[in-house]
């Protein structure tokens, strides 16, 4: 009988090793992949900063140029505020109603910026003005990083949500408590070719 029960106990300890080593395996490999996750959001974060961080140089540039053109310079300067004002914590991609309102507030500030452009080519001098062509310059890099970047985060939230769903992680994604990450979407207007009038 001790025999019995001491195979039994043994057996019993052999399979709660094992699932704690398989437990333990797919929690580490969801942390990880979460982690990716953070750091290209955390990344999105830094080129929308530098975003904002260049816009109030454009827009004394411009104004100096383009006084009379003070809506579009203040409608700058309001989607600036409203991106910026945003509190954004790395718990905004685990909650997908927040981490709209952020791309949205993004997409307004991107919309104005595309018009402010559009005013900027009435101006042949403040285009060749060289103040405003490094501000351009740097205005369309950060651009093209802000794309890069919410690529990079989309395709570690795909590894991550991935990941989370694959049987049999999904159970231990649920008991630890992993979200599904959120993705960011084209903007509404994308869908829309712009008008190009001469």
């Amino acid at each position: 009988m001790k025999k019995g029960l001491l195979t039994g106990l043994v057996i019993f300890a052999g399979i709660v090793v094992l699932w704690m080593v398989f437990f333990g395996g797919v929690y580490n490999r969801l942390v990880g992949s979460e982690e990716a996750v953070r750091s290209a959001w955390a990344q999105v974060q830094n080129v929308y900063q530098r975003r904002l961080d260049l816009i109030p140089n454009l827009v004394e540039t411009v104004k100096g140029y383009a006084a009379h053109e003070k809506e579009t310079l203040q409608k700058v300067i309001e989607a600036r505020a409203k991106a910026s004002q945003m509190m954004i914590s790395p718990d905004v991609i685990n909650n997908p109603d927040r981490f709209a309102q952020f791309q949205q507030a993004q997409g307004g500030l991107s919309s104005v910026l595309s018009r402010l452009l559009v005013v900027i080519e009435k101006y042949p001098d403040l285009k060749a003005n060289e103040n405003f062509l490094a501000l351009q310059t740097q205005l369309e890099g950060t651009e093209n990083r802000i794309s890069v970047e919410r690529m990079r985060y989309n395709q570690a939230a795909q590894e991550f949500n991935t990941l989370r769903r694959t049987f049999p992680n999904v159970f231990v994604a649920n008991v630890a408590g992993f979200k599904e990450k959120a993705y960011f979407q084209a903007e509404e207007t994308a869908a829309k070719a712009p008008q190009v009038k001469f």
